[in-house]
Parts: structure tokens; C-alpha cells; sequence
């Protein structure tokens, strides 16, 4: 059930508009009536928006298409009703072709009355929540929410930003994981382009056939299957961005028809002649050096310059360690939710001295993983990958995990944390558990408790004193 609608009534007849004030007022919604035109406006710009205005369209002075005029400039997203007189079709389509949303004729139908107007509700809900949800997507990826203080960082910061202003083509380039698509996001959010679309293509995870009907569309009958004309992704993102991930994998053929995009901004389906104008920003993305591509003559040069405009690297996570800390910090809120976390001085050591081949999206998947093993939300050490720990434990004066020759050891096992290798019941594990978080303390129940998120009794009865 939707809460009632405020809803201005404007007619300078007052039979008329007592009678649509309480028709509408039947159902609930909020009515204030005005008797003529210079009063709507007025009350509008005191009283800020309605949900609905509903004027006569003939009145003295200021008429109902003046208070159209004056909301489509003002308050957009509010719908109009014009009524008109019976027989009226000039003043009725006059109103459609300046904006308003629907008309209603005299004398009045109540049910379809109520019928336009909860249709014109509907149709403002739906704006409304269109437009929240098209701000938080800007908002979440808006430059200023990518996580990273590095000078290297800054520095694609600023670049982004300046170039998200323009339609330039931009290459981000960068190790696999370290954010390019997030860094392509922030770009279209920021821009001119923000209120169109952002379509992501992962072209090095496509078959090259596939991707040029993906990119460019296809006709009907162009190949086996295809049972009508289909878009290209590059159509579907007409006014906005498309972003080519792994562009330095896509074949020699689609290297020419992506250039041509680039120089003619057209595109020709598979199977047609004809080309078709597009209006299109390209962000690309690679891993590999197309430099040296070019070189080696695996990618075109030509083509190579017109993604080249303008370059953003993202430096690997080991050449930025200092945002370590606040990106591990940025996932464990993300990961732990309502629950909250945080990461010890020890753990965030730990991070700190592992190189990441895999960048962000492997230190996002520690931290997740350390807090699915961690009930208690504060992420310890012998909560991290075996590999992070096995590269701290000597920094911290710990031998290494003791490898024996004796006896080969499956690699499951091998791997098994020594917590559940054995298959513990639930109230074992907490203990073992509880006396790891311990250890890790140096014996400080009170440090240890605190880390496990229960009091000194409860860690006491967990490991069993009591």
C-alpha cells in the first residue's frame, strides 16, 4: 500500500473543483485547491513539489498551460493532468504535445478519474526510484570511493578525473586484479555520460565469431541461428560507455572494425552494409603490453594509437603498500556487514609483507575468507591464506610451519587447517579455536577476549577452566 499522494487541484470554477477535490479526496490523498493559475504557481514554488497537479486547462489569467509550463521547467518529474472541456481534441492534443502526462474531459468519469491519476502516480514512483538508484550507482562509483591515498593512486585519481570530463578514448592498463574496470566506472559515472549506459565486455573471454556479433549485432540470416536482427553492444550503449576489457586478446578482424568505430564512430551489423551512427565512449582494458604487441605484430598499430589517447596505469598492489591496510579495512566492512570487523596490528603486518600477484581482487578474497574462518569478526594472523602467515611468522621471530620429510602427506591434508583436520565437534573447535586466539594474545586473556568478541567468563568456560 502506497502512503497518500499530495496532489494540487487547479480550476476557476468552484463547483468543478470542489468536485475533483473530493473525488480525489475519497481515496485517501492529500488535496489542496486552487482557484486559479497565479495561485498554483505561487503555492508551487512556496510549498516545493507535489505528486500530482491536476488544472483546468481554460482560466483567466495565468491557464493550465502556463502551470505546465512552469512545473515541466521547475519540478520535471511531477506529472500534469489538463482537463479539457468534452469534444475538446485540439486543447487535448495541445497538451500532450507540450508535456502534460494525460488529459481528463468534462464532465467527469470518478473511475476514470482515479484510474489516470494512479496511473500518473505510478509513472512518478517509478521516476523517482529510476533516479535514486541511477544516483547511488554514481555515487558508489564516483572516484571519490575508490579506496587508495598512494601518490601512484593520486595520480590516477586525477587523471581520471580530468579526463571523464571529456569523450576522449582511454586505455587503463594494469597487472589482472588490480581495479581497472572500477577505475572504467568511476570515469563514466563522473562524466557527461553518467545517465547512459555502462556495458562491460570481457573480450578475451569470447570466442572471436561470438564477439563480433556481441559488439556489433547481427542481422537476420546472417549465420546459422540467428532468427532475427539482433543490436550490438555498441548500439545498446549509444550515449553512454563501453568498456573493452582484455582488449589486447581480440583477433585480427575485429582489430580493423573496432578501428573504424574509433575514426567513423559507425558501425556495419554482421551480415548488413549499411552502417549505423553511434555515439559511444570506448574505455579499454588490458594486462598485456600492447607496445610490444605491436611489435611483435599481434595488434594493429593504427589501432593501437586510437585507443592510446589517453593512458591510465594502475600500479600492483606491492608497489602501493600503504593502501593495504585501508583496502583490507574497506573489505571486512564490506564482508562483515551489520556485524562490523576489524583487523589486528598483527594481521594487517601480515598483509603488508605479502607481495599480492593477484592485487585487489586477491586481498578482497583473503579477507573474506579470513572472515568466514573468524565467528568473532576480528581478523587474526592464523586467519589469513597459509602463505600470507608462512611469509610473517620469521618477521615476528616464529619458526616456519615445520615441513616433515618422513612421511609424504597428501596434499589435502597438507593444506587442511590442524583446527578441523580431525573433524572436531562444534564445542571442540571453539575451544581450539579460543586457544589459538590465545597463543596469538601471548597468553592476555583480557586482549584475547576482546579479539574474540566475548568476555573474560566466556572465554574461560570456552576453554574449559570452569
Amino acid at each position: 500500500m502506497h502512503a497518500p499522494a499530495r496532489i494540487l487541484v487547479v480550476d476557476d470554477d468552484g463547483a468543478s473543483r470542489s468536485l475533483m477535490a473530493q473525488i480525489l479526496a475519497e481515496d485517501g490523498h492529500g488535496v489542496l485547491a486552487c482557484a486559479d493559475g497565479a495561485e498554483a504557481v505561487e503555492r508551487l514554488e512556496r510549498d516545493g513539489e507535489f505528486d500530482v497537479v491536476v488544472s483546468d486547462i481554460r482560466m483567466r489569467d495565468v491557464d493550465g498551460l502556463e502551470v505546465l509550463d512552469w512545473v515541466h521547467k521547475h519540478a520535471p518529474e511531477t506529472p500534469v493532468l489538463l482537463v479539457t472541456a468534452f469534444g475538446n481534441i485540439d486543447g487535448a492534443v495541445e497538451a500532450i504535445r507540450r508535456g502534460a502526462y494525460d488529459y481528463i474531459s468534462k464532465p467527469y468519469d470518478v473511475n476514470a478519474i482515479k484510474l489516470v491519476v494512479d496511473r500518473a502516480l505510478r509513472h512518478r514512483r517509478l521516476a523517482t526510484e529510476n533516479r535514486r538508484l541511477k544516483r547511488e550507482i554514481r555515487e558508489k562509483y564516483a572516484l571519490a570511493n575508490v579506496v587508495g591515498r598512494s601518490e601512484s593512486m593520486l595520480q590516477v585519481y586525477k587523471t581520471a578525473a580530468r579526463v571523464a570530463l571529456t569523450d576522449a578514448t582511454v586505455l587503463v592498463v594494469g597487472e589482472s586484479g588490480t581495479g581497472k574496470e572500477l577505475v572504467a566506472r568511476a570515469i563514466h559515472a563522473s562524466s557527461t555520460r553518467a545517465a547512459g549506459a555502462f556495458i562491460a565486455v570481457d573480450c578475451g573471454a569470447i570466442a572471436e565469431g561470438v564477439l563480433e556479433s556481441e559488439l556489433f549485432g547481427h542481422a537476420r540470416g546472417s549465420f546459422t541461428g540467428a532468427t532475427g536482427t539482433r543490436r550490438g553492444l555498441f548500439e545498446e550503449a549509444t550515449g553512454g560507455t563501453l568498456f573493452l576489457d582484455e582488449v589486447g586478446d581480440i583477433g585480427a578482424r575485429i582489430q580493423g572494425q573496432l578501428l573504424r568505430v574509433l575514426q567513423e564512430g559507425e558501425i556495419r551489423r554482421v551480415g548488413e552494409s549499411a552502417p549505423i551512427r553511434v555515439d559511444t565512449r570506448v574505455v579499454a582494458a588490458t594486462n598485456k603490453d600492447l607496445a610490444e604487441a605491436v611489435k611483435a605484430g599481434k595488434f594493429r598499430e593504427d589501432l593501437f594509437y586510437r585507443l592510446n589517447v589517453v593512458t591510465i596505469r594502475i600500479p600492483p598492489l606491492r608497489e602501493r603498500r600503504e593502501d593495504i591496510p585501508l583496502l583490507a579495512e574497506h573489505f571486512a566492512a564490506r564482508h562483515a556487514g551489520e556485524r562490523g570487523a576489524s583487523l589486528t596490528t598483527e594481521a594487517q603486518e601480515a598483509l603488508l609483507l605479502w607481495d599480492w600477484p593477484g592485487n585487489v581482487r586477491e586481498l578482497e578474497n583473503a579477507v573474506a575468507r579470513a572472515l568466514a574462518l573468524n565467528p568473532g569478526g576480528t581478523i587474526l594472523p592464523e586467519d589469513l591464506p597459509e602463505a600470507v602467515r608462512e611469509r610473517w611468522r620469521p618477521q615476528r621471530g616464529m619458526p616456519a610451519k615445520a615441513v616433515s620429510t618422513l612421511v609424504a602427506v597428501p596434499a589435502a591434508a597438507a593444506l587442511a587447517d590442524p583446527l578441523i583436520a580431525d573433524h572436531p565437534t562444534l564445542d571442540e573447535l571453539s575451544r581450539r579455536y579460543a586457544e589459538r586466539v590465545l597463543r596469538e594474545a601471548g597468553g592476555n586473556k583480557t586482549r584475547a577476549a576482546e579479539a574474540l568478541g566475548i568476555d573474560r567468563k566466556t572465554l574461560s568456560r570456552l576453554l574449559r577452566e570452569e
